[in-house]
């Protein structure tokens, strides 16, 4: 298994699944754009409405889990990261993942209060791939 690789792979996918965990202990699993940045496999940026009940569920616990997939006619190929999501509402990380496109989403742009970051960082991950599962750290 190759990081680099596994970044590679990442970056190819055009949905992604983040999973937070509600006020009872479940896992609460969401389809997701791809992230919006990364930094290696260890920090991932994804935009979404500071209104949103998974950013509620990230301030109160923030053990996070983000999974992509990749489903081909014979291959399968899946990477789970596990760590934790902080919710970011400074101006200077909303502005470093903002498209002009995400008017559509928020009316009042880049200030828009209902704008915010979810800043997820790995602490370790498993990758899947022809019928074989690899668990790694990343501290």
């Amino acid at each position: 298994m190759d990081i680099n690789m596994i970044g590679r792979f990442i970056d190819k996918q055009k949905v992604s699944f983040i999973c937070s965990v509600d006020d009872d202990g479940f896992p609460n699993i969401k389809a997701m754009l791809r992230p919006r940045k990364r930094n290696g496999l260890k920090e991932f940026y994804f935009s979404t409405n500071t209104s949103s009940m998974r950013v509620k569920q990230f301030q109160n616990n923030p053990k996070a889990s983000i999974y992509f997939y990749h489903k081909g006619l014979i291959k399968y190929v899946g990477v789970m990261l596990i760590g934790n999501m902080e919710v970011m509402t400074d101006q200077e990380t909303k502005n470093s993942i903002w498209k002009k496109s995400d008017t559509i989403f928020y009316k009042k742009g880049v200030t828009d209060p209902d704008y915010c970051v979810l800043k997820f960082t790995a602490e370790k991950g498993r990758y899947y791939c022809d019928l074989k599962t690899e668990s790694f750290d990343l501290d």
